[in-house]
């Protein structure tokens, strides 16, 4: 029998992991070993032909490019085979589920894909005259309609791109309505419980930020944020659902403390997928909270994306959002108010955020998504999310601790930590054993506030038939690690790579420029 040496793999173990001869290869039957395209492809070659460039004298003078980039040719089979290889070796939500918390990666439904697609919509120019787009205009105003009455709020800004982006836009907001009226605040309050971005969106728009703590429940500790409230706070920013998974019951006392020491309340509205239909947070008090697209109304997320983050105003700060902002007039017609108009229309707007009006292809997405399903399907997605949520903390906090469990039921999330698993071994341990069993792993090691952090969110486009294989799974991963399993340490052993020491490769990556020759010699 093999000895396994200290990174526990065997001598004979291929890039996979499977115990057998190497191949000659690389290759796993068809899990196929794909190098880099510098590797496979040579710069000698093309896979099309192209007529010589015509010789002509560089505008950019020193800046110009005087030697060739380097780039690797290869003929088309190659690159559609190079790629398609390497699609096979990620996870998608088209492939399974994907368990990540406060990130909502739900089904894209294809009738808001086919939507967008469609002729007017997916040729549509920004920079086109305002009368030839006014069906887009209008598609605009209608989602801009339908997330204002879904909020209970005033007005809404279309224009930031993500949810960071829309955090910065009611941040601006608020210090514009500060300002306008002659009252400098320098602080914003953060929860313990708040979605890392919040702190840092404060911080860059020029706040001292200060945390309030959490409580035994996992909830907003209302007597420390009234004890700190004074003239130096701005507002503050808090995430409802919060990153426990937990709804924010004080939400109207927070913001009625808040008002009445002359501060306003954001909301992170990332996991509004909670609560849409449920909760209107214009109800609550809320003066801006922004609404990522992808996660709510199941626009693409991630690399699939743009992001999308409009952001809804209450009335005090309706006057100051950013411009442009779409306009309907009684006669159905659309107009675009622009800087050349807001010191007339807008007067104390803070400003633009982007150079046009927002991501077009995102917003006929998101209004076909809330078209489709109306208010009654939209109330059942908070219904099922939850559902959801909760079917998995409950069939799973036997095995695992669960530090919330007793603050009642969760919402969009359930959250677990590595309290009770063998000594050594942790939440990566789990996380990378997930692998093995066919998941992209859960959200670990956040939120701060829990040792070990393991954020499940299921959404509501999940089956029951799925939540109960992914609780077979994760049972069985949490079984190995709590018996001592050496095995798990060392996984995954079925993916296509090993585990990384990722911290490393953050930290040192190795990053490495190839001349041209030696990227031939290479191929």
């Amino acid at each position: 029998m093999s000895t396994i040496n200290q990174s526990g793999w065997k001598p004979e173990m291929g890039s996979a992991g499977e115990t057998g001869p190497a191949t000659y290869t690389g290759n796993k039957a068809l899990m196929l070993e794909e190098a880099l395209i510098f590797e496979i492809g040579t710069t000698g070659t093309t896979g099309v032909d192209l007529a010589d460039a015509p010789k002509v004298t560089p505008r950019l003078g020193n800046l110009a490019r005087h030697r060739d980039i380097g780039l690797p040719g290869l003929s088309e089979p190659e690159t559609v085979r190079h790629y398609t290889r390497l699609s096979r070796q990620n996870y998608a939500i088209d492939l399974g589920f994907f368990p990540l918390g406060s990130c909502t990666m739900k089904h894209n439904p294809r009738l808001n894909e086919k939507v967008a697609r469609m002729e007017g919509f997916a040729d549509v120019h920004p920079l086109q005259h305002v009368e030839t787009v006014q069906g887009a205009l209008a598609v605009i105003n209608e989602l801009a309609v339908w997330l204002i009455k879904l909020t209970g709020m005033h007005g809404v800004a279309m224009t930031p791109k993500a949810g960071a982006h829309g955090e910065l836009c009611g941040i601006l907001a608020i210090k514009a309505a500060l300002e306008a009226r002659g009252d400098p605040r320098s602080v914003i309050l953060v929860p313990e419980s708040a979605h890392g971005t919040n702190p840092a969106t404060a911080a860059f728009a020029g706040y001292a930020v200060e945390n309030i703590p959490a409580t035994s429940e996992g909830r907003v500790d209302l007597a420390a944020l009234k004890a700190r409230l004074g003239p130096d706070v701005a507002g503050v920013m808090i995430t409802n659902p919060n990153t426990c998974g937990l709804f924010e019951r004080d939400m109207k006392a927070i913001s009625d403390a808040v008002h009445a020491a002359g501060g306003y309340v954001y909301c992170d509205g990332a996991n509004f997928n909670a609560i849409v239909g449920r909760v209107r947070p214009g109800d609550l008090g809320i003066d801006a909270m922004h609404i990522n697209l992808h996660k709510t109304f199941s626009t693409p997320h991630g690399g699939g994306g743009p992001g999308s983050g409009p952001v809804v105003l209450s009335e005090a700060l309706s006057p100051y959002g950013p411009i442009p902002f779409t306009e309907c007039h009684a006669d159905g017609h659309y107009t675009l108010v622009e800087e050349e108009t807001a010191n007339e229309r807008h007067p104390h707007s803070f400003g633009r955020m982007t150079a046009f009006h927002g991501q077009m292809g995102m917003f006929t997405r998101a209004l076909s998504y809330i078209m489709s399903h109306g208010a009654d399907g939209l109330r059942q997605v908070a219904e099922d999310a939850v559902l959801n949520a909760n079917y998995i903390l409950r069939s799973l906090e036997d095995v695992l601790d669960a530090p919330f469990a007793h603050s009642g039921p969760c919402m969009h999330e359930a959250l677990f930590s590595d309290n009770g698993l063998a000594e050594g071994f942790s939440t990566l341990d789990i996380a990378k054993g997930l692998i093995d069993e066919g998941y992209h792993p859960m959200t670990v090691y956040f939120p701060l506030v829990v040792h070990g952090a393991m954020l499940t969110e299921p959404t509501e486009t999940e089956s029951k038939a799925t939540l109960d294989q992914f609780i077979g799974a994760m049972r069985s991963v949490v079984q190995r690690a709590k018996a001592g399993d050496p095995m798990l340490k060392s996984a995954p052993h079925h993916a296509p790579r090993r585990r990384l020491d990722e911290t490393q490769a953050a930290r040192k990556p190795v990053l490495v420029w190839r001349e041209p020759e030696q990227a031939v010699a290479a191929g």
